[in-house]
């Protein structure tokens, strides 16, 4: 019998520290496939706060990913953004050979359940596919909102998920959709996208951006939901994005919110929005995502790329002072 062959996988073993960690993988059995990975990349919120053992302790079953190893803090092997090739298995759901998505952490080869992988529409490169986790989460975030033509819509803070939000929202007929962020290397990204940024402060002065139908908060800072809750007209619905792990959150609560009703709503896309549960499943949600990367601009969101070899310093520069600059950050393999 061959003993299984070793791969590598990135763990979390301690407060912004991570190392490569052989990993044992067994060939697949009835119903699994083997994956050689291509691509993955760091989601940088959640990521970092994994990365920084800022995950609390009432929300480690929550925060568990699909094919994590470990337990919060640490060590913990976690991550949920991998593009690869099927290398073996597949035959009987028609994947051998295919380019696949997967919820995985980063690791150079893996074995899971066919049904834990998404084959990749032939229109998307492997390189852009992994923004499909981001896409996945834009796409709940718009159906928390319940947006319609003609709103008028803000989005506060352009990160990758922002942007892909503003990016669904402004298809539809008659919407008109700003960004709002403080950091002026975002107009550029949002040139490219085809979508209108401007900082808090011209935002708040901005008399066109006041009682707004609608408005997205995915800033992971708390004056940004501030202003979310500002920005909202009478009977407005105020979609929470930010997770901010064991941070503390002072909601302003007072002032207009209860004379103009707001509605201030979580989404997480852990969980699909109940109108929309009895049709709709992770698998349907996620093949959606994958097919709304055909558009080249996209690349715009993919601000920088690292070898795999290299992604235990990398993580730590991503997840500390390039920060600010970092948008979806690709690892190659």
């Amino acid at each position: 019998m061959n003993a299984p062959a070793s791969e590598q996988a990135f763990w979390v073993t301690g407060p912004g520290a991570g190392e490569l960690r052989p990993e044992g993988l067994a060939e697949p059995g009835p119903g699994e496939v083997r994956v050689r990975t291509q691509f993955s990349a760091i989601s940088r919120g959640t990521e970092s706060l994994v990365f920084h053992g800022r995950v609390p302790p009432s929300q480690y079953r929550t925060m568990c990913a699909p094919f994590q190893a470990g337990e919060f803090p640490w060590p913990v092997k976690y991550g949920y953004i991998s593009v690869g090739t099927v290398e073996a298995g597949g035959e009987a759901d028609g994947l051998a050979g295919r380019r696949v998505f997967c919820l995985h952490p980063h690791q150079s080869a893996f074995v899971v359940p066919a049904a834990g992988v998404v084959p990749i529409p032939d229109a998307v490169p492997s390189e852009r596919a992994v923004l499909a986790a981001n896409m996945e989460t834009a796409i709940n975030a718009v159906w928390d909102l319940q947006p319609g033509p003609g709103d008028r819509i803000g989005v506060i803070g352009a990160g990758v998920v922002g942007f892909l939000v503003a990016w669904l929202l402004r298809a539809i007929p008659g919407t008109e959709v700003t960004l709002i962020d403080p950091n002026p290397e975002r107009e550029a990204v949002a040139a490219a996208l085809g979508l209108r940024i401007g900082t808090p402060g011209r935002a708040q002065a901005n008399p066109d951006l006041q009682g707004l139908d609608g408005v997205v908060h995915a800033s992971g800072n708390p004056a940004g939901l501030e202003q979310a809750l500002a920005l909202a007209g009478v009977e407005a619905r105020v979609v929470e994005m930010s997770w901010y792990g064991d941070q503390p959150v002072p909601a302003p609560l007072g002032e207009a919110f209860h004379s103009r009703r707001l509605t201030l709503r979580s989404s997480q896309v852990g969980r699909i929005p109940p109108e929309r549960a009895a049709r709709w499943d992770y698998t349907r949600r996620l093949a959606l995502a994958l097919s709304l990367l055909d558009d080249p601009a996209l690349e715009a969101l993919i601000t920088g790329e690292g070898a795999f070899a290299d992604l235990p310093a990398v993580m730590a520069r991503v997840a500390g002072p390039d920060a600010a600059r970092t948008l979806c950050h690709r690892i190659r393999y």
